[in-house]
Formats: C-alpha cells, sequence, structure tokens
C-alpha cells in the first residue's frame, strides 16, 4: 500500500484516508440534515431565493465567497500546475492528490454551513442550481449588489 500520510504519528494509506473523509462528511451531513423533505424547483430563478436563506450568515457568504474565488483562480491561473498535479496523482498512485482543486473551493463553504449556518449544503441536493447559485452570488458581492 502507498502511505499517504502521517497522522498523530502513523502512516495511512489512500483507501484509510478515503474512509475518515467518508465518515466525517456523513457525521456533518446527518448533524445539519433539514427536518422535512428538500423543496423542489422548476427554475434557477425559483432557486435563487431559496440558495441565499440558506446563506444568511455574513461569514458563511464571506467564506463561500473566498472559497469561489479561490477555485476559479486555481482553474484560471493553475490549470497547468492542475494538469501537473493530476499527473502526478495518476503516476504517483496518490489519488488524494485529485480532491485538492475541489476542496479548495468546498471546503470554506461547507465549513460555513456547518459552522456559521447550521444547515447542510445545497450542493447535495442541488449540485447544478448550487455551483450557479456560488457564482451569482459571488457576481452580486462583487458588484456591491450584496452586502460582503
Amino acid at each position: 500500500m502507498d502511505k499517504i500520510g502521517d497522522v498523530s504519528g502513523r502512516k495511512i494509506c489512500g483507501s484509510q484516508l478515503k474512509a475518515a473523509l467518508l465518515r466525517t462528511m456523513t457525521a456533518m451531513t446527518a448533524s445539519a440534515a433539514p427536518t422535512g423533505p428538500p423543496p423542489s424547483f422548476a427554475s434557477f430563478r425559483e432557486f435563487y431565493p431559496y440558495y441565499l436563506g440558506e446563506h444568511g450568515n455574513r461569514t458563511s457568504r464571506r467564506l463561500h465567497v473566498s472559497g469561489t474565488l479561490l477555485a476559479v483562480g486555481l482553474h484560471v491561473s493553475g490549470t497547468l500546475l492542475a494538469v501537473a498535479i493530476a499527473a502526478g496523482a495518476v503516476v504517483t498512485s496518490r489519488w488524494a492528490w485529485l480532491l485538492a482543486v475541489p476542496l479548495a473551493g468546498y471546503l470554506p463553504a461547507w465549513v460555513g454551513h456547518f459552522f456559521f449556518e447550521g444547515n447542510s449544503p445545497a450542493t447535495f441536493r442541488y449540485p447544478l442550481y448550487s455551483l450557479r447559485g456560488d457564482f451569482s452570488m459571488l457576481a452580486e458581492v462583487l458588484t456591491g449588489r450584496m452586502r460582503w
């Protein structure tokens, strides 16, 4: 097995890390799970007010905007770096490296939901609408239409 990290003085392999991440995310989503069935939306226009309601906490919004900007910055400025990281992950079998760019964008947002909003990210139920919501909220913050 390929050792990818050192936790508490012991080496762990990729499958152990993946299992630990899955357990953590499952516990986090269970603690922030909504009490009723998720609403359904026919369009992004219907979804966006719901999205904004899930991002009422200022710190959470700041984490979302920061995470979105970080992910966009990594994508725009680091396309070659991203290819190099992906190639390195394949060559060295260090698959956890492939999580770096998505986690850079989503981790701050998830922290905002779990620790400041106390709700579950819309990404889990409405991935495409949520991604569009992230960019819409970013645009509103950058243009001054939404309080930073």
